[in-house]
């Protein structure tokens, strides 16, 4: 039988399985993509709680939607840092990253153009969950190298300690959950 958490975020609820990471540790799988309902209100009330800034910074991909939902409501730009090279990039900059639910190192890149609008522009760093903080520090690192300044990091979820930082934004938090020995 399959086993779920029971999610209350931004006026919704949702059933996310239950997804083993290793044999002490599960984390609910919470999945924004085709929920327009979920990624909609979401985006609303996280755009409530932003200071001011001028464009947004995600990671590919889970943070997509709810980058560009706020960039819609916002009518402010959001730049999409890319886990490969593309043949359109020129001179991409990468830095590394290591996921909590990715069992390999990745990269994010950012194409110069992107690099050179984010240049002194305020920042807010937005993704759908943040646990580990590496895929934060990897966007933060990115930013750093283009010279814009953060003002505000973001996410729909904290999951387990991330709930306990007080330099990121989010509307609930989402549990890690012990193995049954």
């Amino acid at each position: 039988m399959d086993e779920y958490y029971t999610l209350h975020v931004a006026g919704l609820t949702r059933q996310l399985p239950i997804c083993k990471l290793n044999d002490d540790l599960s984390i609910a799988g919470f999945v924004m993509f085709s929920d327009v309902e979920l990624t909609m209100a979401c985006a609303k009330e996280l755009l409530e709680k932003l200071p001011e800034y001028d464009v947004i910074l995600t990671a590919e991909s889970k943070g997509i939607p709810l980058a560009y939902e706020m960039s819609r409501l916002s009518g402010k730009k959001y730049i999409l840092a890319r886990k490969s090279i593309k043949l359109y990039m020129r001179r991409p900059i990468g830095v590394d990253v290591k996921s909590i639910t990715t069992d390999r190192l990745q990269h994010l890149y950012l194409d110069q153009p992107d690099m050179d609008y984010l240049k002194g522009k305020r920042l807010a760093i937005v993704d759908d969950v943040i646990s580990t903080g590496e895929s934060l520090l990897a966007l933060e690192e990115l930013a750093a190298k283009a010279g814009a300044t953060i003002v505000a990091k973001a996410a729909v979820l904290a999951e387990g300690d991330a709930a306990k930082r007080h330099d990121i934004i989010y509307l609930e938090e989402l549990p890690l959950i012990p193995n049954e020995k």
